[in-house]
């Protein structure tokens, strides 16, 4: 039987790696790769494949499967997750069907809260801890544009059979994937999330991007504020991180394409739902319930709550 492995959210994160799947499985008898996907994503797949853009090439690949009829999907041994923190639940409640009790869940999502929140979903089911490092983008429907080198992906987790975490490992690897089977993944993921929370949150507020970020002082001085808000919140919960994890994060945003900014950033500026959620109220309310003080990281949230779309708009 083979492995099938669905990739539910088809933007930077999930069109490119799903995509370096599709690629690398389209004609394997082991493995089976499915994209799930809707309205014009789905159409353009399913009739011309997923573009791939980087700095070196354009690829189009096709999965063996792309719908977003569980009937049509299948069972599922892999879901890998990388829509937005705000639909996990939705879009996870319509594959009811295509979830057995040995589908194993992968979340790669922007936040740190998701496994939790699938677990509630599905309490029987193995959910593993997994984060990325990659700038990739949807430039239009089905095609995704990635800019730089970086394209790390790390996942682990203390409770799933390790015959299961190897495959997944075997399978990244003929893939060509950069991939990582860490054994303290939750603190590899929390210095994710360090970066990515700070990073939407600067960026969101001020509306600029890295580079605009970088050059100004004061600009500056609040990436580096929020960044020692969200460092000691993590302390504070105990977890294992570097003890130069400012100065690290720092220096990695230094390295980031400076035209580059945060998805966070770019669906304020379309108008769009983003994120807030999952990326900077979580971390006001971790500060309550742990008492540690976040008046910058509060300070955005109340700016951005009111640019927050309403339900009648999304």
């Amino acid at each position: 039987m083979k492995t099938r492995i669905g990739i539910l959210g088809l933007g930077g994160v999930g069109g490119y790696f799903g995509g370096l799947l599709a690629k690398a499985y389209k004609d394997s008898e082991t493995v089976e790769i499915v994209f799930i996907a809707r309205g014009k994503t789905l159409e353009i797949i399913s009739e011309s494949g997923l573009k791939l853009i980087t700095d070196e090439a354009e690829t189009i690949v096709f999965p063996a499967v792309v719908s977003n009829d569980p009937e049509q999907i299948g069972k599922l041994d892999y879901l890998i997750c990388a829509t937005k923190t705000y639909d996990i639940e939705s879009s996870l409640e319509t594959l009811r069907k295509s979830i057995t009790k040995n589908t194993v869940f992968l979340p790669l999502y922007n936040g740190v809260d998701a496994p939790e929140r699938i677990r509630i979903l599905y309490p029987d089911n193995e959910v593993l801890l997994g984060c990325v490092y990659i700038v990739a983008m949807i430039e239009s429907p089905a095609v995704i544009k990635k800019v730089g080198p970086i394209e790390k992906l790390f996942f682990g987790s203390d409770s799933a059979p390790l015959s299961k975490l190897k495959a997944l490992q075997s399978i990244f690897e003929k893939a060509a994937i950069e991939s990582s089977l860490l054994e303290n993944i939750e603190a590899k993921v929390w210095e994710k999330f360090i970066f990515i929370s700070s990073l939407a949150s600067a960026t969101s507020y001020l509306n600029q991007n890295i580079g605009e970020i970088i050059a100004s002082n004061s600009s500056r001085a609040l990436f580096v504020n929020l960044l020692q808000e969200i460092t000691m919140l993590a302390a504070v919960k105990g977890l294992d991180l570097p003890g130069d994890i400012t100065m690290k994060t720092i220096n990695q945003l230094e390295k980031m394409p400076h035209s580059a900014t945060s998805s966070m950033h770019r669906d304020v500026i379309a108008g769009r739902n983003f994120e807030l959620a999952s990326l900077t109220e979580f971390v006001v309310n971790e500060g309550i319930k742990y008492e540690v003080d976040m008046p910058n990281y509060t300070k955005v949230l109340e700016t951005l709550l009111p640019k927050m779309p309403s339900e009648e708009a999304l």
